[in-house]
């Protein structure tokens, strides 16, 4: 059952709806607080659509990243399975 949660982030009160717990929905506010301050610190500005959408900039970079790592890491284990696979056989 969703659940409404009021946070503030760049000064802005936001109600929002999740499912999530209030521990996942804090880490998640906390995150994003993290990314816009630090965004703010370095971009010098104090408009808050351009620390906003650097930070969501900072944020999309860091996911692809994340993302791509983990793919090499499934085709690394992919092919390490098929390898144990073939060597099993060969036993046989």
């Amino acid at each position: 059952m969703k659940k409404r949660f009021d946070v503030r982030i760049l000064g802005q009160e936001l109600s929002v709806m999740s499912d999530s717990g209030d521990e996942h929905v804090a880490n998640v506010v906390g995150y994003v607080s993290e990314k816009v301050d630090a965004a703010g610190k370095s971009a010098g500005s104090r408009d808050a659509l351009n620390i906003a959408i650097l930070a969501a900039l900072n944020i999309a970079d860091e996911y692809l990243r994340m993302a791509g790592t983990k793919e090499n890491i499934y085709s690394q284990l992919e092919s390490r399975a098929e390898q144990l696979i073939h060597l099993i056989n060969d036993i046989r």
